[in-house]
């Protein structure tokens, strides 16, 4: 294997002996795991040594990379990844920050950094992560490749290591639209719906803007896109913002406390503070008393985050837990049985490898301004490539509701092309 790009923790090929290979389909297909999954006979290290070294080797393989290799896929190596899944940053103080492929000077993206690397460096054709905070979509569209989070419990999380059980997803990468869908052929439990049509594309106007979307015209290109493809009748435009504070009452008793910078719309401000606190007292549940025992040697950044998880009040959490149910009412209300939301998966291209501490946060917390809805709802959501505009890599995000997974991925398929084409076309004409 040439240049890994700083992917892996470790290589080697795994596939499954069979007398019936030729028929499997991802037969002749290669894989990279993310450093969450349990591989028999393999150590999980979550991405810190300590972790790893107070850790006995897996007995079983999770659900997700027993699948893939039964359906003839062959694994190539374990990925890095964030500590304790607990960046979208892709840096690991202990192993290295995988190399962007799509902009070298830039951060890959985390917390599944080494799997988004490893495919977008052509070194696998797909690869495993996991995505709990963003940590699937964020590497993909840093990266310019597909990325796919399925509906929360869709896909089994039995032998991964949690992070916070109530958004913990199993997601993938690919280079390609029909790689994407062939995974999610194996590890979707769920019918097919090749015939079904959007009954509406939600292109929220404020959500857009917000995103300074006239720097890349991602707003022109996804109207028009869905013109194309599904006509004008198709489309709507209507504020989210408008909406979701109709419709999510309690969502007002955080407004007054989350005053500052508008730099993003105060809805999604409330929404990212309030994913942020329900994934913490999981992640505090979770890992207390293995952090508290072994007193971790954690990288910048998620050493101070550790830390705030254990101090953390958790005195509106009962607020928190009716706004998730809330909101997932009201946005599955909204979109009904075959609508899709279309967003930008991050708030901007990827930061700069020496970007300071301090901006580096104030980005981070920017990002996550968008990242919330799908893991406060369980929605189904993909990552699209547009391609490279001034020199950096732009995506687009469809969403749908719980369960719908299959139906997104056909969506997405119908609209790739066209999404793509419109892209280039805007780009090109003012150059």
């Amino acid at each position: 294997m040439e240049d890994d790009f700083g992917a892996f923790m470790e290589k080697f090929e795994l596939k499954l002996s069979s007398t019936i290979r030729s028929s499997l389909p991802l037969q002749g297909l290669t894989f990279a795991v993310k450093d969450i999954f349990d591989m028999e006979g393999f150590v999980t290290g979550f991405g810190n040594p300590d972790w790893a070294r107070t850790h006995a080797p897996a007995k079983l393989t999770s659900f997700a990379v027993l699948a893939i290799l039964n359906a003839g896929a062959t694994c190539l190596g374990r990925t890095i990844m964030d500590e304790m899944a607990f960046s979208v940053n892709g840096k690991n103080k202990h192993y290295g920050t995988p190399t962007n492929p799509c902009v070298p000077d830039r951060v890959p993206g985390g917390s599944s950094s080494g799997s988004a690397v490893a495919v977008a460096a052509k070194i696998v054709d797909f690869s495993l992560g996991t995505d709990t905070g963003g940590s699937v979509r964020v590497p993909a569209a840093y990266c310019g490749i597909f990325g796919f989070r399925p509906s929360h419990g869709i896909v089994s999380t039995e032998n991964i290591i949690p992070m916070a059980q109530s958004f913990d997803t199993v997601g993938w990468f690919a280079r390609d639209i029909h790689t994407l869908t062939s995974i999610g052929d194996v590890l979707l439990q769920l019918p097919l719906e090749k015939n079904k049509q959007p009954t509406s594309i939600l292109i929220p106007r404020d959500i857009f803007q917000m995103c300074n979307s006239s720097r890349d015209q991602m707003y022109q290109i996804m109207n028009a896109s869905v013109e194309i493809i599904y006509g004008t009748q198709m489309i709507d435009n209507e504020n989210l913002e408008d909406y979701i504070c109709n419709k999510v009452p309690n969502i007002q008793k955080f407004y007054n406390k989350l005053q500052g910078k508008e730099e993003t719309l105060q809805f999604l401000k409330v929404l990212e503070h309030v994913s942020r606190l329900l994934q913490r007292i999981e992640i505090k549940n979770n890992h207390e008393e293995w952090i508290k025992t072994t007193n971790p040697d954690f990288g910048p950044g998620i050493k101070e985050r550790v830390a705030s998880v254990l101090n953390e009040d958790f005195n509106d959490i009962d607020i928190c837990y009716a706004i998730r149910a809330e909101l997932r009412a009201a946005l599955s209300n909204l979109l009904g049985e075959n609508g899709i939301l279309a967003i930008p998966t991050v708030y901007g291209p990827p930061p700069k490898l020496d970007m300071a501490a301090s901006e580096l946060n104030n980005f981070r917390a920017r990002a996550f301004s968008l990242l919330p809805i799908s893991g406060l709802t369980g929605f189904c959501q993909i990552s699209i490539p547009l391609g490279m505009h001034k020199n950096e890599p732009v995506s687009i995000s469809l969403l749908a509701k719980h369960g719908s997974d299959k139906f997104l991925l056909n969506v997405a398929q119908e609209l790739y092309a066209t999404l793509t084409e419109q892209a280039r076309t805007a780009w090109n004409s003012n150059q």
